[in-house]
């Protein structure tokens, strides 16, 4: 059902927009926002976007989404594979699983619970190279990081795109905000993890509550921003990785979403205790990765801007009604049956752990 709560509006309008076709057409289009929807529609003939947003109650039978890959790295996680699969929301459009070289079942688990999974092999070594290399694999529209040892709840990433879909190019998960908390940190990675964000605030000109948290869910688009090598092989000397490859990746691609100036929101989430296993984090050892990687980032040159789209294009095909709709307009140019896509406009082991 509708609520009374309605915001209409029109962008590059031209003469004859009537605020009546906005409504018709809005009815058609819809994008699922967890119990919001964001309410499109574009009617046919350039520079003729009108967008309409309604609040509704959940329930709507013809509800669209843009499409998630839910990437998550993996090492030696089968125990909590099963209770990670089991939060992700029905309607993702895929889930990528980047092993780790796992010696346990971790891969067999995964295609157990989840036949439809990706399975896929970093190509180096550390968390970083994961993301990496699940980033690069993601067919989807917008990319969902969840670590997989239980502590972030994939069951909030409607939250995150709903924030994109609000404007935001990046939506980041903190545990200092109301609606959010922690049921694993300590006072001392607290404490450390408020120095560390401060100090990254005062660096990047931003107002973040919480750097050191590794649920983010961003546009697929604004991969290239983060400059994460994906392909490269081990390197013969050192520890064969390379920068960003390890725990002080979340950090990096911060740094990076900050100099490339993308609009970032911040999502109330709740952080989950590791449901097996043993973490790998030390906030000492940690925390100087994360002070290193935002000095070092500083010294780097700006890279090329990734912002020549500004709007997100989500890839949705009008029904019928709604192509008639758009057909009868008098500057409509469809033919036969062909469809029009709509184009939504908006204002404005090591896997699993986190950092401090």
């Amino acid at each position: 059902m509708i609520t009374d709560r309605a915001f209409y509006g029109s962008r590059r309008d031209r003469p004859g927009t009537m605020p009546a076709l906005a409504a018709a057409a809005a009815a058609q289009f819809t994008v699922l926002a967890g119990g919001r929807q964001v309410i499109l529609a574009k009617p046919a003939g350039p520079g003729n976007y009108i967008w309409v947003r309604q609040y509704l109650f959940k329930g709507n039978a013809h509800m669209l989404t843009p499409s998630v890959s839910v990437v998550i790295p993996a090492l030696n996680e089968a125990r909590n594979i099963p209770h990670v699969f089991s939060q992700i929301p029905d309607d993702v459009y895929e889930v990528i699983l980047v092993d780790g070289f796992s010696v346990d079942d971790t891969v067999a688990i995964a295609r157990e619970v989840r036949p439809d999974v990706r399975v896929i092999l970093q190509t180096r070594l550390g968390k970083g190279n994961a993301l990496a290399c699940g980033f690069a694999a993601a067919a989807g529209e917008i990319i969902a990081m969840v670590d997989a040892d239980g502590s972030a709840d994939p069951g909030e990433i409607p939250l995150f795109v709903a924030a994109l879909l609000d404007g935001a190019d990046f939506a980041k998960g903190t545990r200092f905000a109301e609606g959010g908390g922690s049921s694993d940190i300590t006072r001392l990675r607290s404490f450390g993890n408020y120095a560390l964000t401060s100090f990254f605030n005062a660096c990047y000109g931003r107002k973040y509550s919480d750097l050191c948290y590794g649920f983010n869910v961003f546009w697929t688009r604004y991969v290239p921003a983060l400059g994460l090598d994906a392909t490269s092989p081990l390197q013969p000397d050192g520890d064969g990785g390379l920068w960003g490859d390890g725990f002080e990746v979340e950090t990096l691609i911060h740094v990076r979403v900050a100099k490339a100036g993308l609009v970032v929101a911040e999502v109330p989430s709740f952080e989950h205790a590791r449901i097996h296993g043993v973490s790998n984090l030390n906030a000492f050892r940690d925390g100087r990765r994360v002070l290193r990687t935002i000095l070092a980032e500083r010294r780097r040159p700006q890279p090329p801007s990734v912002l020549e789209v500004t709007e997100p294009s989500i890839s949705l095909q009008q029904p019928p009604v709604a192509q008639a709709l758009c057909e009868s307009s008098p500057s409509s140019t469809p033919t036969g049956s062909e469809q029009q896509p709509v184009e939504a406009l908006v204002t404005g082991g090591e896997s699993g752990d986190r950092t401090v």
